[in-house]
């Protein structure tokens, strides 16, 4: 089995955050969106992982310059080949799989990495494909799916009238990835593209229609990683199962003066909290500084300076510095707000 992961670049729907550093990238609890996701998948796979291969922007797409060594540290640990590609222009979600082509064979997973889930059940590799589905409120904002019988039937993108409520997020498994590489190769060859770029939707609707019967894989929890309060929701609810699993996710060299530490929380290493009160459900990473601060349901990136605040809602990026009395704040790296 292998896991192929497309990694947007910069984007807007993030910003600030995303002018430096894709958001794949940003940390969740102590590891990168892109980590959480490739294991949460691997959770639900009952076979050996072969191979976990990322595909990136360039370098001046903001992917920083230890992104490759990263990922291949993510993939080594889950026992797994890793090798990354880089897409060097945004052409759509088709097109990234293409610039994995080399690795797009056999049984393969793929995940559109601005999401994390958590789900019960284990993959049937022994359907033709399977795609990753929550039940929604509001169908219309998403791609969905019509069922019958157990097997997808349909596509629909945003349907203005109730088809289905199973909302597509962006996680499908393809028992004969060269069926998929090929499918992508005709669109490439006869330049079929919409909106301008290669769409995996067309993918999907050949194979469907030549014969190949899709089932639903249905997740209990959906966590959107693409807007800002979104992902600070999302951290939220990963410390909860973090917690809920019996993890102790504050460094043992924390730094506590007259300070406390309300759970669930993560701390970073060297993390030094003075005269401070944090939590529940706040993220800071590794190097930071906190003093004469109150903050609640955030999250903080790395080598963070943050004073004389109270924060609650925010999310603060890498190598910033924080110092006023603003409460819902989204800053990016190398910020200054004082």
């Amino acid at each position: 089995m292998k896991i192929i992961v497309p990694m947007a670049g910069i984007g807007s729907r993030l910003r600030p955050h995303t002018l430096t550093v894709p958001k794949p990238l940003t940390i969740i609890a102590g590891k990168s969106i892109v980590q959480r996701l490739v294991e949460d998948i691997s959770s639900v796979i009952d076979e050996k992982i072969e191979e976990i291969a990322f595909i990136i922007g360039p370098a001046k797409k903001g992917f920083p310059a230890n992104t490759e060594d990263n990922l291949l540290k993510i993939a080594k640990e889950l026992g797994a080949k890793g090798t990354v590609y880089v897409q060097e222009e945004a052409l759509g979600t088709a097109h990234a799989l293409y610039c994995a082509k080399d690795s797009l064979s056999g049984p393969c997973v793929v995940a559109y990495a601005d999401t994390l889930f958590k789900a019960d059940f284990k993959l049937d590799a022994n359907a033709d494909g399977a795609i990753w589905v929550k039940q929604v409120e509001d169908p219309s904002a998403f791609g969905v799916v019509k069922l019958e019988d157990g097997f997808i039937t349909d596509f629909i993108e945003k349907p203005k009238n109730f088809v289905s409520d199973l909302a597509i997020i962006g996680i499908y498994y393809f028992k004969d990835g060269d069926k998929v590489r090929n499918e992508i190769q005709y669109l490439i060859d006869n330049d079929l593209r919409e909106n301008n770029e290669y769409q995996l939707t067309n993918v999907l609707e050949t194979l469907k229609r030549d014969g190949a019967k899709f089932i639903p894989g249905t997740v209990s929890t959906w966590m959107d990683c693409g807007k800002k309060d979104p992902t600070v929701d999302t951290n939220k609810q990963v410390l909860e199962f973090e917690q809920n699993a019996g993890n102790n996710l504050v460094s043992k060299d924390v730094v506590l003066e007259n300070s406390e530490i309300i759970q669930p929380c993560f701390v970073g290493k060297n993390v030094v909290l003075k005269n401070t009160k944090i939590g529940p459900y706040v993220s800071i990473g590794e190097n930071s500084l906190v003093e004469n601060t109150t903050i609640t349901n955030s999250l903080i990136q790395t080598n963070v300076v943050i004073s004389n605040a109270k924060l609650d809602n925010a999310m603060i990026g890498n190598h910033a510095k924080f110092n006023g009395d603003f409460t819902s704040v989204s800053i990016g790296d190398y910020t200054e707000l004082t």
